[in-house]
């Protein structure tokens, strides 16, 4: 077995193994079947609080209404599909729900263009199959299948990057509750537990419609951006800190000011205005996400490791901004210029290092 302590990302449930055993430890409330622990302990495990003496740290800073919705669906038959604008957290709470309910959140296929039917279902080692013909050991599992066999939960991601005939598979799945294998004559059926939760984001609208049968099948949550910004930033100062934990940075972590001047930059060129609404501004072709945000952080904390004193400065901060922002050379350029004449000059000596350096890389 891999050394943990060697290992570049570990799962949730490895990571928050001592939270989560605390929480099942602790638990006094009715769990469901094929469930580690009750309803009220999976809040509480992704919202945080307390498990007897064992603190317990939020993994979503968000809606905690939009998580109990979350949470109550999947005690039900219905499948759960989180949809969000990119960096919302949508992978990262369908993570977690699964580690705090299952233990295992390892069961995920990844939606992309090159997806197939068999990937949801199952498919065949062709060596074994050719020279013994179908048999259950020539079988090879889906997640959904085995998530199927063991009444625990399976994740899609990005299940709108998928062709429609391969959305369409899930439909009989969340519908019959049981796979058929024409080539063994048998049905497996779902034991209780067993649930979907897929993810998808609004700028993938279009790209492969999901019909409104499948649609039907699941329970729709959107994931908000963060309200505030300091909301943002305790998302993103949390993550950083968990993030850096497993690299080997050589460098501090940012400063409460370093992370105000990164999330203030990405809310403002993401919503197109300043954050008191005075003035507008032209927008940028990229999300500008959170997720954005906390690997800009990471980045420019590598630079002052490896190249500096190991404290964020200015210069490594506007490097990390630069090719965040221009991902359209013409047009970003063009509005990131506009920002830096307009808004950032303009903020006083705080931000006048930031300018500077922004400016001399342009």
């Amino acid at each position: 077995m891999a050394d943990k302590t060697n290992v570049q990302r570990l799962p949730a449930e490895e990571l928050f193994r001592g939270e989560i055993d605390a929480l099942i430890a602790n638990e006094t409330h009715p769990v469901p079947t094929g469930w580690r622990m009750s309803p009220r302990s999976v809040l509480t495990y992704i919202c945080g609080g307390r498990a007897g003496n064992t603190p317990i740290t939020p993994k979503y800073i968000g809606h905690q209404r939009l998580v109990e919705i979350a949470i109550a669906t999947l005690v039900t038959d219905r499948a759960l599909l989180l949809i969000g604008e990119p960096g919302t957290a949508k992978s990262w709470l369908s993570e977690h729900l699964t580690a705090a309910i299952n233990g295992d959140s390892t069961r995920v296929i990844q939606g992309t263009a090159g997806t197939t039917e068999e990937q949801i279902r199952y498919s065949w080692n062709y060596a074994m199959l050719i020279a013994q013909g179908p048999s259950p050991a020539a079988m090879l599992k889906s997640p959904v299948y085995r998530a199927m066999e063991e009444g625990a939960i399976a994740r899609v991601e990005e299940i709108s990057r998928c062709a429609s005939e391969v959305q369409d598979a899930l439909i009989s799945l969340l519908s019959e509750k049981r796979v058929s294998v024409p080539e063994l004559n048998i049905e497996v059926p779902a034991k209780k537990g067993f649930s979907i939760i897929a993810t998808a984001n609004t700028r993938d609208k279009g790209v492969n419609e999901m019909s409104a049968a499948l649609k039907r099948r699941f329970n729709i949550v959107v994931l908000p951006s963060p309200e505030s910004l300091e909301e943002e930033m305790e998302i993103v100062r949390t993550r950083v800190e968990q993030l850096s934990a497993g690299l080997d940075l050589s460098a501090q972590l940012p400063a409460g000011e370093v992370v105000e001047k990164v999330c203030t930059v990405f809310r403002e060129l993401r919503k197109g205005q300043t954050l008191d609404g005075a003035q507008k501004l032209k927008g940028t072709s990229g999300v500008l996400s959170t997720a954005e945000a906390i690997s800009l952080l990471a980045n420019s904390m590598a630079l002052a490791g490896s190249f500096g004193s190991g404290a964020i400065t200015d210069r490594d901060l506007a490097a990390a901004l630069q090719g965040a922002v221009i991902k359209d050379e013409d047009k970003d350029t063009v509005a990131w210029k506009e920002y830096l004449q307009n808004i950032m000059k303009k903020r006083g000596s705080r931000w006048l290092g930031l300018y500077k350096e922004c400016s001399d890389l342009l």
